[in-house]
């Protein structure tokens, strides 16, 4: 298992009117460290009336370089906040990367922290066969 770390800028725009059920963002992101890339996706999520309480899903497809390869692969985001408490599973789509980049497998933590975006990403590249 490899580990990869740095920060991150995001950007958020919204898709869909505000007072629609299901608020609907596009994703631009620039990742800086041990992940050289840049990535694009949507998300999809929902507040609750209950403060800090909400739920939301992503997909985005990273393209750059990790340790050195080039390639592209998939993410895929499932959140929760209860309360200000929150949950977030982010994972590597399976038989998503290109590139030097297939076979890749894991899971990325995002930590915002001061305002600052950063992640830990932890992950293998296996021989497709």
């Amino acid at each position: 298992m490899s580990q990869a770390k740095g920060t991150f800028e995001v950007k958020l725009v919204p898709q869909s009117a505000a007072d629609a059920p299901v608020g609907r963002r596009s994703i631009d992101k620039q990742f800086s460290g041990d992940l050289e890339a840049t990535s694009q996706g949507e998300m999809l999520a929902i507040m609750t009336e209950v403060k800090g309480s909400a739920g939301y899903v992503a997909m985005e497809r990273v393209t750059g370089k990790l340790g050195g390869k080039s390639g592209s692969f998939a993410l895929q985001h499932s959140g929760t906040m209860r309360r200000g408490v929150s949950e977030l599973s982010i994972m590597v789509v399976p038989d998503s990367g290109t590139g030097e980049l297939a076979g890749i497998s894991g899971r990325m933590e995002i930590i915002i922290a001061e305002g600052r975006h950063s992640y830990v990403f932890d992950y293998t590249i296996s021989q497709v066969h």
